[in-house]
């Protein structure tokens, strides 16, 4: 088919150096065709100059001009297809954020296990700012979401197989892209322009057990009608397999810690309730379940043996020494969701005339996750949220005690419940209904098609197209129960032959209703099991229509050459549903109330680019020119309307081999269909609670308050302890908010660039950047909501929109904190990109390539505002947003060979902020009563434990051989070693299996190969 010089210049020199060079003011350099895959920085060269492909015109990410090599002003990053799949990897956004240190997981397959809607998901951010802000395209369009709690474009539904490269630039893209770009954009570009078949077979396991992974690939791309047609067909499957707790040692272990503010001393609870850190070895760490299977009943507190009934008789050993204390929930769980996923993509691409050509692609991707979790374990305090299917009003049921008089109580029971007079405590693991298990179907559609072509005489492009995208998941969740059935099954009594037990309530049994019987293992009936269970089934669509055009050319010649302009015009449309069963729409059950709910949003939009050459080949600018941009966004959205974002960019070519470039941008994020119109709907946060520890005379900050919750006093009143603890774990809601209006973000960036003469191949960048965004849409964390409620000086009865938020039970435990989305925050980052390449040419020996990138976080803060006025927090050095990260890599490529060491770094860093600031003002408490000679004063206060990370290295090892066959034809055979030193990481306090899902996560020692045949 007939390749435009558009084309030409993408195909044979983006890979490489051509994209890099964009940055620089140099020629553009071609790839040697076995080098066409090297991942490359935006500034990274080739040592051999091709002097006619700097005279084409592209576009890159980050605009839709289309302007010489040497022309653009923004900072991009790429990473391709060779150094993708020495990874070894399955799993893209894995690949990208070990390669990329600009970027971070969003939501991974170690982190989403406890979401409600995500779990499978994988997404990446840009600058720690949230996935919301980070634009994620394929092939330069926009996409339909894979998330009901966002607009998240999960990599997940991207197989790695089927990606040519990817291209990431820092900071605001709105005025190009539209909403969403605040902090940046990741596009990812699938393969195309490939002939013949080709087909690739990757497996990889970890060393120490689990975490397998399978992936096949195949592909086929062919020209027709002359070569005016080209086809292109993809596939993937891949599975992985996920990594069990079982599979890790240190996963068994289940810490709970707390810092004595009076002793100043690290304490860790063992059987012998909470003692001091030092001295224990791990295996005495104990903070396990006391809802065995079987059943606790008369329970007095967590760290007394309860009683036990094994059938026969009350026990308080429970089931021995290794249960004395509770039972080892981390049995039943995954450290990584295992997944199953089927993608597909078909390109068709045709030369209607010499000057017009239709294109369109469409894709395909079906993913599958199972997420296991332990059998659902119940108290009499259980409680569920409901809403009456009469009147509409919410309200809340509470499970129970057992009658005394149930005819199911053993005796023995009976008889030591007297002093409980009409009632039984109880606790336990319902085995009997089965593990707790989440399975999620997701499926997605994506196709766009559309015309391209040039006009007058050439010098003008135009281009229009149609998107649509759909993303339907139903998720099922298995092995929950109904709350009011329980209620019902566990009123049972005689019937009228005396011998027959069955449930009181006569509506109850019409329904089906089987007695329940609590008391030893495997005691409940399966007829009972039936009853109670629940299985709700949650189905989410989303849609997304896009219509856009666009004409590109050379408006008008400035002496130092021609002014490149874009104009044209989009309309998006998108569409969210949430349809729900009757379980979850009216809830009552143990899992989450999830209402169903329907909205959409519309955008039309216009926009303009254009790039100023202002210099040329004068003393001091060999080059210079100006980048501005504009787009004007007209949105259905009742707080947004009418938006602007623009953009201002320049690149200075100082002289030959050094250049300055710079970018200012206002972009707007405006808020989504569920941020807006998604009503409360149901999710489990864990949180510290501030009244913790709450004693009769405790002084900490906000306890006098936590002392006006009945339910605390009378808590405090129970323990044989004299203090009120906390589960730390609480129903928390989610709700959008229709108020909402648009986040707007500032960015500024400003760097040079330097290929010094004297060192053939090497390529410098250095690039700061800065962004803040005002009128954030975020949620104040639970901690912080409860911060607002009991320690801001404002006592609790007083109007406190914090404190209506907080439920709390009769017991003093928090029954739910409603977390409702506001534009509430500042945030703002700052940082210095460090870029090298280096290309070293061994003659016989081969040739070496070096690649480094750095970033170096000045500051990532968070400004909000609470009761107290304005209240910033800077996170710099904490866990999750380094202050220095880093990937370096060094290839040798040698006859057919090709041999990669790859290392990704992370600076040291502290666990939590809000843990180290209680320690810090612990700390200064006592020495100002060390100060004042008080006989409380501890001479010598311990550090915080599990709170000081290490810096981490992980290094990887790939090797790749090319056989080449008759005919063009060729197998590549590879493999290779992640983490070579299986570094886990320290043990990570709160992380998942005790792992930090930034440190490894897990997994150890990983080793892959793969066999790829070409054709």
């Amino acid at each position: 088919m007939n390749k435009k010089p558009i084309t030409i210049a993408i195909q044979t020199a983006i890979y490489s150096a051509l994209a890099s060079s964009a940055l620089v003011f140099t020629p553009a350099y071609a790839a040697e065709e076995s080098d066409v895959e090297k991942p490359v920085k935006q500034v990274a060269s080739q040592t051999e100059q091709v002097q006619e492909a700097a005279d084409e015109k592209i576009v890159i990410t980050g605009s839709r001009l289309r302007r010489d090599s040497f022309t653009v002003a923004t900072p991009l990053v790429t990473l391709g297809k060779e150094a993708i799949s020495d990874t070894g990897l399955g799993e893209l956004s894995d690949i990208l954020v070990d390669n990329m240190p600009s970027l971070s997981h969003g939501i991974s397959n170690t982190t989403s296990q406890s979401s409600v809607s995500n779990t499978g998901v994988t997404t990446v951010q840009l600058r720690d700012l949230g996935s919301t802000r980070t634009l994620t395209l394929i092939d330069g369009r926009r996409v339909v979401s894979n998330s009901k709690s966002g607009n998240y474009v999960s990599m997940s539904t991207i197989p790695s197989g089927m990606v040519e490269r990817v291209e990431v630039i820092t900071g605001g893209a709105s005025a190009t892209y539209g909403a969403d770009a605040v902090s940046g954009v990741v596009n990812i570009i699938t393969q195309t322009n490939k002939e013949g078949f080709g087909a690739k077979v990757r497996g990889g396991e970890s060393v120490d057990g689990g975490e397998k992974e399978f992936t096949l690939d195949v592909d086929y791309g062919t020209t027709f009608a002359d070569d005016r047609g080209y086809l292109f067909f993809s596939s993937t499957y891949d599975k992985q397999y996920g990594l069990k707790f079982t599979d890790r040692d240190r996963a068994a272990i289940e810490p709970s810690f707390k810092y004595d503010e009076d002793t100043m001393q690290n304490l860790i609870q063992t059987e012998d309730g909470y003692v001091h850190l030092t001295g224990t070895s791990q295996d005495q760490w104990r903070n396990r379940s006391d809802g065995i299977f079987g059943g606790v009943f008369l329970e007095s507190s967590r760290f007394d043996p309860n009683y036990w009934y094994d059938g026969q008789t009350l026990r308080d050993d429970w089931k021995g020494n290794e249960e004395k204390y509770g039972i080892n929930t981390r049995q039943f769980v995954q450290l990584k969701v295992p997944s199953e996923r089927v993608s597909a993509a078909l390109k068709l691409d045709y030369d209607i005339t010499d000057d017009v050509t239709f294109y369109s692609q469409v894709q395909f991707s079906g993913n599958y996750t199972v997420n296991d979790k332990s059998p659902e374990d119940s108290y009499e305090g259980e409680t569920a949220t409901y809403v009456d299917r009469v009147t509409g009003e919410p309200g809340t049921v509470r499970l129970g005690y057992i009658p005394i008089d149930n005819p199911y109580v053993p005796e023995e029971i009976r008889e030591t419940a007297g002093q409980y007079k009409d009632r039984i405590y109880w606790d336990r693991r319902m085995a009997e209904v089965g593990n707790v298990k989440t399975d999620n179907e997701r499926e997605t559609v994506r196709a766009w098609a559309g015309l391209q072509g040039t006009m007058f005489d050439g010098d003008w492009d135009w281009d229009v197209s149609v998107g649509y995208g759909k993303f339907h998941q139903e998720q099922f969740r298995y092995n929950e129960f109904n709350v009011f059935r329980a209620q019902y099954a566990l009123d049972a009594g005689y019937a009228e032959d005396g011998v027959t037990i069955q449930c009181n309530d006569a509506q109850a049994r019409a329904d089906g209703c089987a007695p329940l019987n609590l008391f030893g293992e495997g005691s409940i009936s399966k007829e009972a099991a039936d009853y109670i269970r629940a299985n709700p089934v949650l189905n989410t669509y989303n849609e997304q229509t896009t219509v856009m055009g666009y004409i590109a050319g050379d408006l008008f010649e400035m002496p130092a050459g021609p002014v490149a302009t874009v104009f044209g015009a989009e309309y998006r449309n998108e569409s969210q549903e949430a349809i729900t069963d009757d379980e979850l729409t009216y809830g009552g059950i143990t899992w989450n109330l999830v209402p169903g709910f329907k909205g959409e949003i519309s955008v039309a939009e216009v926009f303009a680019e254009a790039s100023f050459p202002l210099l040329k080949d004068v003393v001091g600018a060999e080059h210079l020119s100006l980048e501005a941009s504009v787009r004007a966004s007209d949105y259905d959205i009742k707080n947004v309307g009418l938006v602007s974002s623009y953009k201002l960019g320049f690149l200075w070519n100082v002289v030959e081999g050094f250049n300055v470039r710079g970018n200012w941008a206002i972009a707007q994020r405006a808020p989504s269909v569920n941020e807006l119109y998604e009503p409360a709907a149901g999710d489990f946060d864990s949180y510290d609670d501030l009244c913790d520890g709450t004693t009769m005379t405790s002084d900490d900050k906000g306890h006098d308050n936590c002392r006006l919750e009945p339910g605390i006093l009378a808590a405090i009143a129970d323990s044989e302890e004299g203090i009120f603890e906390d589960d730390n774990n609480s129903y928390s809601p989610n709700a959008g908010n229709p108020e909402l209006y648009e986040e707007t973000g500032e960015t500024f960036t400003l760097g040079f660039t330097y290929m010094p003469s004297f060192m053939d191949g090497l390529s410098l960048a250095v690039d700061y950047y800065d962004i803040s965004i005002t009128d954030a849409i975020d949620e104040f964390s639970n901690e912080r909501i409860i911060e607002e409620c009991y320690a801001t000086g404002i006592p609790l009865g007083q109007p406190n929109e914090f404190c209506n938020a907080i439920e709390r039970n009769s017991e003093g435990q928090i029954e739910e904190i409603l977390q409702r989305s506001y534009n509430i925050d500042e945030l703002a980052t700052r940082g210095v990109d460090i870029a090298v390449a280096y290309a070293y040419d061994l003659n016989d020996l081969g040739s070496l390539k070096f690649k480094l990138d750095w970033t170096h976080l000045l500051e990532h803060s968070n400004t909000s505002t609470g009761n107290e006025g304005k209240v910033k927090e800077d996170y710099v050095g904490y866990y999750g947003t380094f202050e220095d990260k880093a990937s370096a890599s060094l290839a040798w490529y040698i006859d057919d060979f090709r041999i990669r060491w790859s290392t990704s770094y992370k600076s040291s860093a502290l666990r939590s902020k809000s843990t180290q600031e209680s320690w810090e003002e612990a700390m200064l408490d006592n020495d100002e009563r060390c100060a004042a000679g008080s006989e409380d004063c501890v001479a010598n206060p311990e550090s915080l434990a599990f709170q000081n990370y290490a810096s981490y290295f992980k290094h990887n090892l790939a090797v790749s051989y090319t056989m080449d066959m008759e005919n063009e034809s060729a197998v590549i055979l590879s493999g290779g070693v992640n983490n070579i030193f299986d570094d886990k990481g320290q043990f990570f306090y709160g992380g998942r299996g005790n792992f930090g899902s930034e440190y490894d996560a897990g997994t150890g020692r990983f080793i892959f190969v793969s066999a790829e045949v070409r054709f």
